[in-house]
């Protein structure tokens, strides 16, 4: 029997989708990735007016479940996360994220492919992949870029240590910040303006931003992807994970 972890539930013009493995961190497992990917591919009712995205626990996402990745290094191919990303971002309406812990990896992307971010000051958001041997593919380093910019791109991706939601907000990449006792209330003040708000505009709007930033998707990648894909099947990488799972530091040795 396939395990519910990810709830959705529609109330009014509310579509909610929460993210429900509190016990993992809320890491994604290919379980969790079908289910999540199914929430966005499912078309909105005619009243809805804006989706959320929230999670159980204190941690947000902690990314992909890396003893499930662990196996699947040697795979050609994308990151399983792009279909998710993807079709969130290619929703009809906007997309709210309500973060209100921890953001880690593609629990990073996953917040930032929403249109919104609202986040909790306690929690912080990075991409810890050079500190285990990975590089995100051209997909995932296309928002960071998109939404933050090279020199916050490079802090994220080079540096690898996780920021605080109050220095993403000021970056630029998280719509608000809020203490963890007010991020409802903040919340609430985003999803329901967008819920007031004119419905086609908002479908135009959303459509309009996501076209627009497409440009890059037609930009010779081939020899970057390469890159990544050496990254991703190396020694390091393995070494990588491992280490993160046994929670020592990882011995890299460039192969």
């Amino acid at each position: 029997m396939t395990v519910v972890q990810v709830q959705v539930q529609v109330e009014g013009p509310v579509r909610t989708v929460t993210l429900n493995r509190p016990e993992k961190r809320n890491a994604m497992n290919a379980e969790m990735l079908e289910q999540l990917h199914a929430a966005f591919k499912q078309p909105p009712g005619p009243a809805e007016r804006v989706a959320v995205i929230r999670s159980t626990g204190r941690v947000f996402c902690a990314g992909l479940d890396l003893r499930e990745r662990s196996g699947t290094l040697d795979q050609p191919g994308a990151s399983p996360i792009e279909a998710v990303l993807h079709a969130i971002e290619h929703y009809p309406l906007p997309v709210v994220a309500v973060v209100q812990g921890d953001a880690i990896a593609g629990g990073n992307e996953l917040a930032l492919h929403c249109d919104l971010v609202v986040a909790s000051t306690a929690a912080a958001f990075g991409m810890s992949l050079a500190q285990i041997g990975l590089a995100p593919t051209w997909f995932l380093a296309k928002k960071l870029l998109e939404v933050g910019g090279p020199v916050a791109t490079r802090e994220i991706l080079l540096l690898g240590d996780p920021l605080p939601a109050e220095r993403m907000h000021r970056l630029g990449l998280i719509a608000r910040v809020a203490p963890p006792d007010e991020l409802e209330a903040a919340a609430d003040s985003v999803i329901g303006r967008l819920a007031s708000n004119a419905p086609l505009s908002l479908r135009a709007m959303k459509a309009l931003i996501v076209r627009e930033m497409a440009f890059r998707d037609g930009i010779e990648h081939k020899d970057v992807d390469a890159l990544v894909e050496a990254a991703r099947t190396s020694a390091d990488a393995r070494e990588g994970i491992a280490a993160r799972m046994e929670r020592r530091q990882p011995h890299f040795e460039g192969r």
